[in-house]
């Protein structure tokens, strides 16, 4: 009878993990078949006339992407420039701050902020930025993705500075360290992997937004450096061609996503990287 449990019991066992190790095959199966997809379709388009290039009215042969490009790492950069030492400094509040109705209320409002679609986020942007701007731009289209960007980092940043041991605060504070330099010297670069992976995380999040964009970097084939004026970007770009009844734009938006889809996997492995490879051990 007790060897009956027993062998029923490893059968059990067995059939869950065997469940288990299915699943997960399961759930890696559609994300292999979108970037094998994309890159049957892409790699064909990929050359550096299609990097290099701008646009060329339609009709023309040729043609890239070159504007898209840099309107991306525009958007990115100044939206980092606004996200960045915002969020570092919410998620250092938080962690210094446990308990509380005010850090209760941040943590609340931050999990409101990450769920809120980005297309609300978008139309927001357009009623505080692009309204009073009187009109399209990329530092428009920069604040819609910070707002995105925000909830990343400041639950990054928290959830590293709670792991850093108490010993490390009570030594510096013991040896006569005001608590401001013994945040700015000690706290922060202890967990400084930490916060650069879920800064990294948080530009991976808005490299492909698109919704934001439409209703304030609005997009534009020229190449751009202003950033009080429309700039273009990959995702804005890869909608409007994929969206066209033109095969040659067709064929650039396959071009675009595959590029897109590479610089997001790479920051995505990048920031894995840093947290397990150059994780500080406390």
């Amino acid at each position: 009878m007790a060897e009956g449990r027993i062998t029923f019991r490893i059968i059990k066992d067995v059939l869950f993990k065997a469940v288990v190790i299915l699943s997960s095959f399961i759930m890696i199966i559609p994300l292999l078949l979108i970037i094998f997809y994309i890159i049957r379709n892409g790699i064909a388009v990929i050359n550096w006339d299609f990097i290099t290039s701008l646009p060329k009215p339609m009709g023309e042969l040729g043609g890239g992407i070159a504007n898209a490009i840099v309107g991306t790492i525009m958007l990115i950069c100044n939206a980092s420039v606004l996200a960045i030492p915002i969020g570092i400094c919410a998620g250092i509040y938080l962690s210094e701050h446990k308990k509380g109705r005010i850090p209760a209320a941040v943590r609340l409002c931050m999990e409101i902020l990450q769920g809120i679609p980005s297309i609300v986020i978008g139309i927001i942007a357009y009623s505080w930025v692009v309204v009073n701007m009187g009109t399209f731009s990329a530092l428009s289209g920069a604040a819609a993705l910070a707002i995105m960007m925000l909830p990343v980092i400041v639950r990054a940043t928290e959830e590293t500075l709670k792991l850093i041991p108490e010993s490390l605060r009570e030594a510096s504070l013991a040896l006569g360290v005001p608590y401001s330099r013994t945040i700015i010297k000690v706290i922060v670069p202890a967990g400084l992997t930490g916060i650069l992976t879920g800064v990294l995380l948080g530009v991976a999040r808005i490299a492909g937004e698109t919704a934001p964009l439409l209703f304030t970097a609005f997009g534009s084939p020229f190449m751009n450096m202003n950033i009080f004026k429309p700039v273009d970007s990959l995702p804005l770009l890869i909608f409007n061609y994929a969206t066209s009844p033109y095969p040659e734009w067709h064929a650039m938006a396959w071009g675009a996503s595959f590029v897109l889809v590479v610089f997001v996997l790479g920051l995505n492995f990048f920031a894995k990287v840093i947290s397990k490879k150059w994780k500080v051990q406390f």
